[in-house]
């Protein structure tokens, strides 16, 4: 298999060809109060990762993309629409239900040269390729002394849907940002989902690339600068989506919505919140974090993980190394219920953080909260 990845895309039997027998014959309630960037159009959270592909594709030669329904079907959600039809089976391959397979491949290909893009189904099925994605992607650079890049993107939605049980809603965000050799980003807005992908297609390392299916029918406004083919968000850097003064809220992904929808809540009750995006989980953006909690001398973490060794812990242990004198009080971490998720609707919302949540930890952080003694 991977002698095939030898050959170049624009020369003889292509990566395609020597693979086409593998081929077998949600939208979220609109969020108010977002940040994002300034312009006239607005497209969605699909078209935006869409686009980015696109673009790519037609720019290098050697983007091809991998996964199951990616090609025929137009993606499982849609987000590979029409690119079968502009690029060909030999550049958007259908597989077999494989992803140990089809992700090996993928790496094989990627130590030749190529830079594919290999679509999960939902991320809680990369578990079935995780030894490739840690042992082969992740760590050959190092092992190689340097000599073997693997430019390789490995995309889909992470964490809650809606309805869908323990098996297909967990995040995986601290678990990939936890292996060094990998970079992790998880977008919120359109402007994100594009200009990340973007720059994870173009990085010379694997990246892991963690969308929300939630998000997907979303729409969000963007500038001309967004939509220029040229666009890339650099890695490594979180936004400020909201400036505030008296708390910092960390979040990424859906959660981001949230945050911004509790900072127009606490606004109304004389707490001006600073919710920060963090758009890479690894690197991991500790300079803007720690600037923002010397702002406001108060923090909140909210992530939909499990809450052991999440990603807020991290977080808080930055803070706690770096500006741990500046902190007015205890830091508050939000996260999912440490309980595989509930399939039952109502169990479900007590499962993931919900905007009430991070109202009540922005109160006690900034000593606004109702003592509980008092409400018995």
């Amino acid at each position: 298999m991977l002698g095939a990845a030898r050959r170049q895309l624009g020369s003889g039997p292509m990566l395609g060809q020597v693979l086409r027998r593998l081929r077998p014959a949600a939208a979220a309630s609109a969020e108010a109060a977002r940040g994002y960037s300034t312009g006239a159009k607005e497209i969605t959270v699909r078209d935006a990762l869409n686009s980015a592909l696109d673009e790519e594709m037609s720019a290098d030669p050697s983007v091809f993309l991998m996964g199951e329904e990616v090609g025929e079907y137009q993606g499982a959600y849609k987000i590979t629409k029409g690119l079968l039809d502009k690029y060909g089976p030999d550049r958007v391959l259908d597989t077999p239900i494989t992803e140990a397979g089809f992700t090996g491949i993928g790496v094989g290909a990627a130590y030749q040269g190529l830079r594919p893009v290999i679509e999960f189904m939902t991320f809680n099925f990369s578990m079935q390729a995780i030894d490739h994605i840690i042992n082969s992607a992740a760590k050959s650079n190092y092992m190689s002394a340097g000599q073997i890049n693997v430019p390789i993107v490995f995309r889909g939605p992470n964490g809650a849907a809606a309805g869908v049980g323990a098996q297909h809603s967990q995040c995986y965000a601290a678990w990939f940002a936890h292996v060094p050799g990998l970079k992790v980003l998880a977008p919120y807005s359109s402007e994100d989902a594009r200009g990340l992908l973007k720059a994870a297609i173009r990085d010379p390392d694997p990246v892991v690339f963690l969308e929300n299916e939630l998000l997907y029918g979303e729409s969000f406004p963007v500038s001309d600068e967004v939509l220029d083919s040229s666009f890339a968000l650099p890695i490594g850097k979180a936004k400020i989506e909201r400036e505030g003064k008296d708390v910092t809220i960390t979040a990424f992904s859906k959660m981001v919505g949230y945050a911004l929808q509790a900072a127009e809540i606490l606004s109304k009750e004389g707490i001006s919140a600073e919710v920060i995006n963090l758009r890479s989980i690894r690197p991991l953006d500790r300079a803007a974090i720690n600037a923002s909690v010397r702002k406001t001398n108060r923090l909140v973490t909210l992530e939909e993980g499990f809450p052991q060794h999440g990603v807020g812990a991290e977080i808080c242990m930055s803070v706690v190394e770096e500006s741990f004198e500046y902190l007015d009080a205890p830091v508050e971490r939000i996260a999912g219920a440490d309980v595989p998720m509930p399939y039952a609707a109502n169990l479900e919302r007590l499962a993931v953080p919900q905007i009430e949540d991070i109202v009540r930890a922005a109160r006690r952080a900034c000593y606004r909260a109702v003592p509980m003694a008092a409400t018995a």
